[in-house]
């Protein structure tokens, strides 16, 4: 997962942020250390005036004793430690100081993300999902074909395989997903399960119900004094890896919505961007309430997977997602 432009600028000032509260706590210290342990201060300066009489002298090309000089360094730093201690303070009180000891507060080793970015990077694309608080409590262990049978779980089956087989060849593999069907037949719980899933693999993915998504559209397109502040809910639309469309239907239809869900689905599958559109409505009524183009590009470019049956919410409990 590469992050967008306004996500490497949010990392970058959490990284910058640690490293100067990290700072300003080791100077905290080192002011404490000097105006409260006598004779501390005078070995520090002691030690680098050492340092730079040594370098100095190698400079120099004079006959210099690494011995002695390296005697008189431990030396100090011993008296240092001795200090600490006889102030109850720990021996590693002044070292510097990070919040992740591995990458030094770089979030990369050896040009790789450090562990804290990849945790950074998943926190962060949950809480920007616009469904983290849902996440914690799906997963596709959660997904049961016990409530369905006969022609109802064949579809299910298929749908089930087709959502893993989405998430496994997600990187490799450009796909996009119609999920319809009945009313809480278990379609908006298949797209949070493939959400968490690609999200703990650094993905950037994004949901919006499709009322909200063609709200936003709207206040960006209409309401210029909003439009900078809405500027990156609107670019992320574009740029995610994923976007879920949810309930589309429920929106109200009209000549502009139709027009910008369109644009949506053409740019984002001519930039090879992924989205899953789950609705209560059959391919028959997709095609009788938008235009053909859209309606063409659904059938031409998206997998179309069916779950009907029971209402599944009312017989089970799947946490606090809307199924």
């Amino acid at each position: 997962m590469s992050f967008t432009n306004a996500q490497y600028e949010s990392v970058k000032r959490i990284y910058d942020e640690r490293r100067m509260l990290n700072q300003e706590e080791s100077d905290r210290r080192r002011d404490y250390v000097y105006a409260n342990v006598a004779g501390y201060k005078e070995l520090s300066d002691r030690l680098v005036t050492l340092s730079m009489e040594h370098a100095k002298a190698m400079l120099g090309g004079s006959d210099v004793s690494d011995d002695e000089y390296k005697k008189e360094f431990d030396d100090i730093i011993s008296k240092k430690k001795a200090l600490l201690k006889e102030a109850s303070l720990p021996a590693d009180y002044l070292d510097p100081i990070y919040t992740c000891k591995d990458c030094l507060d770089t979030g990369y080793i050896d040009g790789k993300r450090c562990h804290c970015l990849k945790q950074m990077a998943v926190s962060m694309l949950y809480s920007n999902s616009n469904i983290d608080k849902y996440l914690n409590s799906v997963d596709f262990s959660q997904v049961s074909d016990k409530y369905y049978k006969g022609n109802e779980l064949t579809a299910f089956k298929d749908t089930y395989e087709n959502a893993l087989n989405f998430v496994n060849n997600f990187s490799n593999d450009f796909k996009n997903l119609v999920i319809y069907g009945t009313v809480g037949s278990g379609k908006s719980l298949i797209s949070a399960c493939i959400a968490k899933e690609l999200i703990e693999k650094e993905y950037f993915v994004l949901y919006f119900s499709a009322s909200s998504l063609m709200d936003l559209f709207s206040r960006y397109s209409f309401d210029h004094t909003k439009r900078e502040d809405l500027y990156s809910d609107y670019a992320d639309i574009f740029e995610s890896d994923l976007l879920i469309i949810d309930d589309l239907g429920t929106e109200q239809v009209n000549s502009f919505t139709i027009t910008t869900l369109f644009t949506c689905l053409n740019e984002r599958f001519l930039n090879k961007k992924s989205t899953i559109i789950s609705t209560n409505l059959s391919p028959k009524a997709i095609a009788e309430t938008y235009t053909d183009r859209i309606y063409s590009r659904l059938v031409g470019s998206y997998t179309f997977c069916k779950l009907y049956g029971p209402d599944i919410r009312l017989k089970s409990k799947y946490g606090q997602i809307d199924v």
